[in-house]
């Protein structure tokens, strides 16, 4: 499919409970790139990425969202999940009762025409766990239940590789994990992604953005895109703060 667009949002304008947290966001992203959202606390980064999964606590009042041609801005998030985008939560859930095991299983036969028993599910399952540096004592655990925050990320990223989505939207996967951590999630991010991917990564940190390199930067800012660009972004908030990327874009300066 090449490099067209993947998922286009227009004017996207969300409430939360009749406060208006998104207020206009326009964004194309490509197939086959890597995309990093950046921004303030507050600035609306889960917010957006809770609205493209359709979270139903996020109201669209006014725009659209396009994925694959398709305006899916009134799916479901189940509706969204079959057609193909992923969001790896900045803060798990933990559900008792449900072992990994069999919500991973579930999760892919539900994706995929040719559905696995659990004996070969658990045979496929067994590399995906040792690329994550994973025992296979993990997929008995509870889902999410007494994890550590950087175990509960590579379950997240787990999920990922399993699913095989089209669009990746990676909330603050970074938070939680140690350096080695870091390193074992980035480079199962990196053998993942394809030309048939899209990967958007929201994060506070240039230091995993080091390990996985985004194509394009884009800053948020008070519910708006602020700004996009190259690495140069990254420096310029650096070294002067968001708030004075705000004054500069009002006068035209980036």
């Amino acid at each position: 499919m090449g490099r067209g667009v993947i998922l286009e949002l227009k004017n996207l304008h969300t409430e939360v409970e009749q406060k208006e947290i998104l207020k206009g966001v326009n964004l194309q992203l490509k197939r086959g790139r890597i995309y990093a959202l950046m921004g303030p606390n507050g600035a609306g980064k889960s917010s957006l990425a809770y609205t493209i999964m359709g979270h139903p606590r996020f109201k669209v009042s006014r725009g659209e969202i396009i994925f694959n041609g398709e305006n899916i801005t009134n799916l479901t998030p189940s509706e969204r999940a079959q057609r193909g985008i992923f969001l790896a939560f900045q803060y798990p859930i933990e559900i008792s009762g449900i072992t990994l095991f069999n919500f991973l299983r579930l999760i892919f036969n539900t994706r995929v025409d040719d559905r696995k028993s659990p004996m070969e599910f658990s045979k496929f399952l067994k590399s995906k766990l040792e690329v994550l540096d994973l025992n296979e004592k993990f997929i008995s655990r509870y889902l999410n239940e007494g994890l550590s925050g950087g175990e509960k990320k590579k379950s997240e990223v787990l999920q990922m590789v399993i699913v095989n989505p089209e669009l990746v939207i990676l909330d603050e996967i970074d938070s939680g994990l140690d350096i080695d951590a870091m390193k074992i999630v980035s480079n199962t991010i990196n053998n993942f992604f394809n030309e048939d991917k899209t990967i958007l990564i929201i994060t506070h940190y240039q230091r995993f953005l080091d390990y996985v390199k985004p194509d394009n930067i884009f800053v948020m800012f008070d519910g708006k895109i602020l700004a996009s660009g190259g690495y140069e972004l990254i420096d310029l908030i650096e070294r002067e703060g968001y708030e004075t990327l705000e004054k500069r874009r009002e006068h035209d300066e980036i």
